[in-house]
């Protein structure tokens, strides 16, 4: 454990482990827990009773291994310093989700102790260092008894709630001989699986994504399908150079598909989610405004959302035109408008939205199709 440097008295101390005491952290002479039942009859398993998911971060990162992928230097170490030290405290992970506090092991594997300290002493800010957050720089591979030095230590801290692996491709080891990239990166995910399941802890394997882009998200992460079908999770974290707001993509299989807007303060080394739907943080700044009136008066005219919003009205009927033919939003009789999925103004006729009837609150007798 390192000392608080010297013209630093009020650092505190930190629970860091270097090169030369990793194992010391990491080793344990545990026996694993008793095999875990995996069969059962049809009868038997509608009969039981399930506890529910344990949550690291409800809504986000729930028991079992969850990828959490993205771009180099785009905060994704960052983001995971910052949650182990949420979740360590028990507090408000993107400043704004409450958790349950526990103690947090993360493998740092690309960091040395001096750079854990910067950067810990930032995400801290006047907070105190939680004891229960240990820090590792260095971990054996997976297939090497990496997996058993991680299982000794949740032996030793059986309340634990997350393992943190930073990067992933440190510790995956090689693959088999002969075996092919898809059963390598499944093989070397479900290595992890194995642990997370057997503690009922969450794993986040920290992971990059393919430079070329793409629509869906899940064909970002690098590697081969494997790595996202052994997970339980994958979260895909977006954000343009130079930029302070984010994207955080996430779906599985206890977890909810959805999408995040966050904001990285660079002095405070912190993500913090923002207010609204992620879809208002990636369009501009007249077309969030009209969402967000439209999701409280849903059926306005493009004259009824300047006057709300305080905007001109041929700026407003321009880019509500604009929205329609994106699918940013549906209209209904006379020039109405809604956001896709709210239900029409109960009792008004749905008309054909035209050039020439748009904006005009009398309507028209030809049908939208």
């Amino acid at each position: 454990m390192s000392a608080a440097p010297a013209d630093r008295p009020d650092r505190p101390n930190l629970h860091v482990a270097g090169p030369d005491d990793a194992a010391e952290v990491l080793a344990g002479d545990q026996d694993r827990p008793a095999r875990i039942r995996t069969s059962w009859t049809a009868a038997d398993i509608m009969a039981m009773e399930f506890a529910p998911p344990k949550w690291a971060v409800p809504g986000v990162l729930s028991e079992g291994v969850n990828l959490l992928c993205g771009p180099p230097k785009v905060g994704k170490s960052w983001m995971s310093l910052g949650l182990g030290v949420d979740v360590a405290l028990g507090g408000k992970a993107f400043g704004s989700i409450p958790v349950d506090p526990g103690p947090v092991l993360y493998l740092a594997l690309e960091d040395t102790a001096r750079r854990l300290q910067n950067r810990l002493g930032k995400v801290l800010g006047q907070r105190k260092a939680p004891a229960g957050l240990t820090l590792a720089t260095e971990c054996p591979p997976l297939p090497q008894g990496g997996d058993q030095a991680i299982a000794a230590w949740l032996d030793r801290n059986p309340t634990a709630r997350m393992v943190i692996i930073d990067v992933f491709a440190k510790l995956r080891g090689n693959s088999a001989p002969g075996a092919s990239a898809y059963d390598a990166d499944y093989a070397a995910v479900g290595r992890a699986k194995k642990v997370a399941d057997d503690y009922g802890v969450a794993f986040v394997l920290v992971h990059h994504v393919r430079k070329a882009g793409s629509d869906d998200f899940l064909t970002e992460v690098s590697g081969t399908n494997g790595l996202a079908g052994a997970a339980d999770a994958t979260l895909v974290l977006k954000r343009a150079r130079n930029q302070g707001d984010g994207i955080l993509h996430i779906t599985g299989r206890d977890v909810d598909e959805a999408e995040y807007a966050l904001n990285f303060n660079a002095d405070l080394g912190a993500w913090q989610m923002l207010d609204g739907p992620a879809e208002d943080h990636q369009i501009g700044e007249t077309r969030a405004t009209i969402l967000r009136f439209l999701r409280t008066a849903p059926g306005s005219t493009p004259k009824v959302i300047a006057t709300g919003v305080g905007l001109s009205y041929d700026n407003v009927k321009r880019t509500c035109q604009r929205m329609l033919a994106d699918g940013q939003l549906a209209a209904d009789t006379g020039g109405r408008y809604r956001v896709p999925g709210v239900p029409p103004v109960p009792g008004v006729p749905q008309h054909a939205l035209t050039g020439e009837n748009e904006g005009d609150d009398r309507g028209t007798a030809e049908l939208w199709p």
